[in-house]
């Protein structure tokens, strides 16, 4: 996650992924896939970071990359792994992920976002792109799959895919932002009405559809799955994305949860990282750093009935396992 804001003309601006290299399993770029070699960092808090989790997990690809969880208080040098012992993360010996990006480029001076991939033996950053490293997972680690791990973006179905997530990202991940970080009434209005204006064509895609593209999960739905899993813990208030929570949208409540429900989803998920974050560090919004109580998460856990419309959410493949003790995320209670 990283967050520029144009001054001039009051509209917030997504920084591009500075680093962009791809790891791949035909030798076309520096980076081959190696087990072992990478480590993924990430912020529970952050959906992009999200995806990338949902995806490594779905995968089965806990033991070929490792994941590394930075602190969800950033301070004035971004990510710091203050979760771990000595305040350094075990395997990179970083105190900031700002390190991993010095060593990819000395002068860089732009923002260090999440999920970032680097590379263990060199301790440089590889990729924060976080568009392709999803559906590189998907395609390029294919040999170090788990048995039985779904196909999450279908060569048959990638066009429909990518128009959805499209749509989605413009409208729905990125628009929250839009809003929340607008600095004039009529901009912030128009992102919030086109906002709810996509979520209302997706409740209507969705209301006889169990997932958005085809009768499996896919990247589509991870993609917007981020999202959802934050809209009424943060998008509601604190980005005053208001006009319904996600608890009025019946479909789009019903899918989410039915998601959460889903081995792979639910267990990548920390509330109490995401409102902190997004609470505490956005202080231009939320001066006095106040952390909403609620609302109450164990209401994600109530029956969906989103079975009723079919659908088979591993395709041919199984759930995954358990999640590593190490990866556990606090239960709902």
């Amino acid at each position: 996650m990283s967050l520029t804001q144009q001054q001039d003309d009051k509209e917030f601006t997504r920084s591009p992924s500075h680093f962009a290299d791809r790891i791949t399993a035909d030798g076309s770029s520096p980076w081959p896939v190696e087990a072992g070699r990478y480590r993924l960092v990430v912020s529970r808090a952050c959906p992009w970071a999200g995806r990338a989790l949902i995806v490594r997990r779905l995968l089965g690809l806990e033991d070929a990359i490792s994941v590394g969880v930075v602190d969800p208080i950033q301070d004035e040098r971004s990510w710091r792994f203050t979760l771990d012992a000595d305040d350094r993360d075990p395997v990179l010996g970083i105190r900031f992920l700002s390190e991993a990006y010095a060593k990819a480029e000395p002068d860089y001076d732009g923002g260090v976002s999440v999920p970032a991939i680097v590379d263990v033996p060199s301790g440089r950053l590889v990729t924060n792109d976080y568009q392709r490293i999803t559906l590189d997972l998907s395609t390029e680690w294919t040999a170090h799959h788990r048995p039985g791990a779904p196909d999450l973006y279908p060569e048959r179905l990638r066009d429909e895919i990518d128009a959805v997530n499209a749509e989605v990202f413009r409208d729905v991940n990125n628009g929250v932002y839009m809003a929340g970080f607008s600095r004039d009434q009529e901009a912030y209005e128009g992102h919030v009405h086109r906002l709810f204006e996509r979520l209302d064509a997706l409740s209507e895609r969705l209301e006889d559809r169990r997932y958005l593209v085809g009768d499996t999960i896919t990247e589509a739905d991870i993609r917007l799955f981020v999202t959802l899993v934050r809209f009424d813990a943060v998008y509601h208030g604190h980005f005053k994305c208001n006009r319904r929570k996600l608890t009025e949208l019946p479909v789009l409540w019903a899918y989410a949860r039915d998601l959460f429900q889903t081995p792979g989803f639910g267990d990548t998920v920390d509330f109490d990282h995401i409102k902190r974050h997004y609470y505490y560090v956005h202080h231009e919004i939320n001066p006095a750093r106040i952390v909403a109580v609620g609302p109450d998460p164990r209401g994600w856990l109530t029956p969906h009935g989103r079975e009723e419309l079919g659908g088979r959410p591993f395709g041919d493949g199984t759930p995954p396992g358990p999640v590593p003790a190490a990866e556990r995320v606090p239960d709902l209670g």
